[in-house]
């Protein structure tokens, strides 16, 4: 896992020592020893999950300043198509021409890139196929990218080898913002609307290689009331718009795979339904599926933890705006090698006992021996998600098996009836 940057961070004056986002971690990043939650940062996938269930509001999400874009003499927004479904308009133009007049030169969709992405899936669906026994995994979302990077080391090579659109989207900007002004590239920032932290730590540690173009990351709740201002002010729209419903159907679960115009795929979100469809994948269980869609958040971007919006709204107001929208504008690949990872998906150890073999050896022995004197209820009260994990830190010297409160009663009542004896 990436050590460098990570968006989810922990405000410790506001943690109650709860369980509830240990409990919720799909990678077992968080642990709570002293009354107070603790993320493992070489475990977290930055998905977001305890931002989403933690009621203290003790996760948040680390962010950049929106007064760093007057740091550049030019300013390009990358604007999300789910960024339309958090405001009630007619017209996807009025929330590009709001963006302008909160302090940005000029706004760049990320569905125009997205349409490229799906183009270029089509096209190579077929020769990818030919390299795995099961199907392509969508390469969109960054947390499932790093959850397989943790999790699932035999999928790792079964991942779409494709760019996200936001860093597609960061080099068409500046390409194009390049030609228009003739300032040199420095002078001209590129700032992304994320709607989660997952696409926050992308920006800043980018997985596949790729280099990230993008100099700031601002969170779709940080903007929200500046642009929603802006919109009120907004008569007649620029217009702006440059992709159709191919681009911005990436905005929810599914919209991807309706690209490919295909049948031959399946779609999940939520990290327990996309849990469960990697193990099936892992397990070799869906071989004739050509394509497979994961989101970490529940319905897609539009539900992502950084957004204003109910995402049941905000699916409503997208269907309705692509409504009469063209189906895709964005046919043509150009630079097709640069929309590919320089390499691919590698597998990253997260845990490890020991570097020395037979010492690790030793200390599995003892992991699976303290295990077993466990009770197996995975209740959480010991500050770890499961019984396993508990033993885990033990092994590692972070707790004591004292910290089992059922195993501390159990040992006091069965010593108590010694005693009586």
């Amino acid at each position: 896992m990436d050590r460098v940057f990570h968006s989810v961070t922990l405000d410790k004056d506001k943690c109650k020592g709860c369980i509830n986002c240990m409990k919720h971690c799909p990678t077992e990043a968080i642990r709570v020893r002293e009354g107070k939650a603790k993320i493992i940062t070489e475990r977290c996938i930055d998905c977001g999950a305890c931002i989403r269930i933690c009621h203290n509001r003790a996760k948040k999400a680390i962010c950049d300043d929106f007064e760093m874009i007057n740091n550049f003499e030019y300013k390009v927004v990358l604007a999300p198509p789910s960024l339309y479904g958090q405001f009630l308009v007619d017209d996807i133009n009025y929330i590009l021409t709001a963006l302008k007049n909160i302090g940005f030169d000029s706004v760049f969709e990320v569905s125009t890139a997205a349409e490229k992405v799906s183009h270029l899936t089509r096209e190579s669906l077929n020769q990818l196929r030919a390299c795995t026994d099961g199907p392509i995994i969508s390469s969109a979302c960054t947390a499932i990218l790093r959850l397989i990077k943790v999790r699932f080391p035999d999928l790792c090579n079964s991942v779409l080898p494709i760019t996200e659109p936001i860093h597609i989207a960061a080099q068409m900007a500046k390409d194009e913002a390049v030609r228009e002004t003739r300032l040199p590239p420095e002078k001209i920032g590129i700032f992304f609307i994320s709607p989660c932290p997952a696409k926050v730590t992308s920006c800043k540690s980018p997985v596949g290689g790729t280099k990230s173009l993008i100099d700031g990351v601002f969170s779709v709740n940080d903007v929200y009331v500046r642009l929603l201002a802006a919109l009120k002010k907004v008569d007649v729209p620029e217009q702006l718009m440059r992709s159709g419903i191919v681009g911005i159907n990436w905005a929810q679960s599914g919209g991807e795979c309706a690209g490919l115009l295909t049948d031959n795929y399946i779609y999940a979100d939520g990290m327990e339904n996309v849990i469960k469809v990697l193990e099936e994948i892992e397990d070799g269980k869906l071989p004739d599926t050509e394509f497979v869609e994961l989101s970490a958040c529940p319905g897609g971007c539009v539900g992502g933890v950084l957004n204003v919006a109910n995402p049941f709204v905000a699916r409503s107001r997208i269907s309705a705006l692509r409504r009469y929208l063209p189906l895709m504008l964005n046919r043509g690949i150009s630079d097709a090698t640069n929309m590919f990872w320089e390499q691919n998906l590698q597998f990253e150890t997260i845990f490890r006992l020991d570097e020395n073999r037979e010492e690790a050896m030793r200390k599995m022995r003892r992991l699976k021996a303290i295990e077993s004197m466990l009770p197996g209820l995975d209740c959480g009260a010991c500050g770890a998600p499961t019984c396993r994990a508990l033993a885990e830190d033990i092994v590692c010297g972070n707790a004591t098996i004292e910290e089992c409160v059922f195993k501390t009663v159990t040992d006091k009542k069965n010593a108590e009836v010694m005693d009586d004896k």
